[in-house]
């Protein structure tokens, strides 16, 4: 393996049959990688489905499990994260991020490495099994960014930011099965310069990926499908509420968890120095919470998210509850994302509101809820109405989703100015003097 300096200009000056022969070799390893990534997203979902069930069983009978068996499952996940492999802990998508920034393939390779990825899903399937509230998306976007990466350099095709691009918005649009939110994901978040060459990669990584977790798991809609429409009048009461209420608890989710884990945080070094003790006081807070609510707020949330965009009850607590449980598990630095748990909590935060409009309109409100919440936690926007458009089989309610996640992303910006992905991504990677070569640098393989 080696650096390589301006590819493009080298890759110009081969001959035009060595230039085709790479194009094919570059279009097998995006479909063999796009393949791969749909199977290991719906194995990992389905690994990850059934030790929330075996918590949950086990809670059921032995509600104790919350207060013993969660934080000490939190300080061994941190134990095997911080001295194994740190590069598993938190979501996974700063990650990739940050090795797709990186100009040296020593500092990316870590961070995308198959026994990273592989470390990463078997952590966060033990954190599910502890009754963690954390959600399967982030850890697969890593997974198949590693997946990508492996397939590349097994048929000896040269790595750049747009692989690690296509594989991470892969990830995305198979763990949803929402191929458009995986692009979009890819516009907002993962790249930093989208170009038309890694826009053609990654909507046919995307369009694999889906196909073959379709093909497989069926075409089905994440959510179920949200059904009612709402009136003008009743948007524009609904997106100001949503998006401010929302944006502004999720630039207090954000601002929280940057106070404690982001680069240069004010509380970082102390829980650096200190992460079983940190993991431990986590687990105890989840352990609580989850006792004292039943096991609500243990998982990802998926089954009240559900119901309440059904137009279900849940106590009203749910959102709070589960907004501190998921605070308190990122912060521990365990692996596991947190796309899932801030769509729940955005449900919760919607059912707030539903109260104060008819209660045929329930599910919609939910949903606003959602995408006022969502966006404030992860500034994407357009990957927000996307997401959960898709999800939910509801691509009427797009314009009030766009309006509630506009505002909830100006909200959130008022809070919580840096953008969580972004800064998280920046601890992963290492000074600048410790790189080697410029910003013009590619990985090869």
């Amino acid at each position: 393996m080696r650096i390589r300096t301006n590819w493009n200009k080298a890759l110009d000056a081969l001959p035009d049959e060595l230039a085709a022969a790479n194009d094919w070799r570059r279009r097998l390893a995006t479909l063999m990688g796009a393949v791969l990534i749909g199977f290991a997203a719906l194995g990992f979902a389905w690994f990850g489905d059934r030790a929330q069930h075996l918590f949950f069983a086990a809670q059921s009978t032995h509600p104790w499990l919350n207060l013993v068996g969660t934080p000490v499952m939190f300080v061994a996940i941190a134990y095997i994260a911080t001295r194994f492999v740190p590069q598993t802990r938190g979501s996974g998508i700063p990650q990739v991020m940050a090795a797709a920034r990186a100009t040296d393939e020593s500092a990316m390779a870590p961070l995308v490495s198959l026994k990273t990825a592989l470390m990463k899903v078997s952590l966060t399937v033990a954190g599910l099994f502890s009754g963690a509230p954390v959600g399967r998306e982030g850890p697969t976007v890593q997974l198949a960014a590693a997946f990508m990466v492996q397939v590349h350099r097994v048929l000896r095709v040269p790595l750049t930011p747009g692989v690690l691009i296509a594989g991470g918005a892969a990830g995305v649009a198979a763990a949803f099965n929402t191929p458009l939110a995986g692009i979009a994901f890819a516009i907002e978040e993962l790249a930093v310069a989208y170009e038309q060459r890694v826009a053609v990669l990654v909507m046919g990584a995307v369009m694999i990926a889906g196909l073959t977790a379709q093909g497989i798991a069926g075409d089905y809609v994440y959510f179920g499908h949200v059904t009612g429409a709402l009136e003008v009048r009743e948007v524009l009461l609904v997106a100001p509420l949503a998006g401010i209420g929302g944006g502004m608890l999720g630039g207090l989710f954000s601002r929280g968890l940057l106070t404690v884990r982001g680069p240069g945080a004010r509380w970082g070094g102390m829980v650096g120095r200190r992460p079983l003790v940190t993991a431990l006081l986590c687990g105890l807070v989840v352990g609580a919470i989850g006792l004292a609510t039943g096991g609500a707020t243990s998982g990802t949330g998926y089954g009240p998210t559900a119901m309440l965009l059904k137009g279900g009850d849940t106590a009203y607590w749910f959102g709070p509850a589960k907004f501190l449980s998921a605070l308190a598990t990122s912060i521990s630095g365990i692996p596991g994302g947190i796309f899932a748990p801030s769509l729940a909590i955005g449900a919760g935060f919607g059912d707030l509101l539903t109260p104060l409009f008819p209660s045929r309109d329930a599910g919609l409100i939910v949903l606003m809820g959602m995408a006022g919440y969502f966006t404030g936690v992860v500034r994407a926007p357009l990957t927000a109405v996307i997401i959960l458009s898709e999800a939910t089989g509801s691509s009427y309610a797009i314009l009030p989703l766009f309006a509630t996640a506009l505002i909830g992303d100006w909200t959130g910006a008022m809070v919580c100015r840096e953008r969580l992905y972004h800064a998280l991504s920046r601890g992963f990677l290492p000074p600048p003097h410790e790189e080697g070569g410029g910003k013009d640098q590619v990985v090869s393989g």
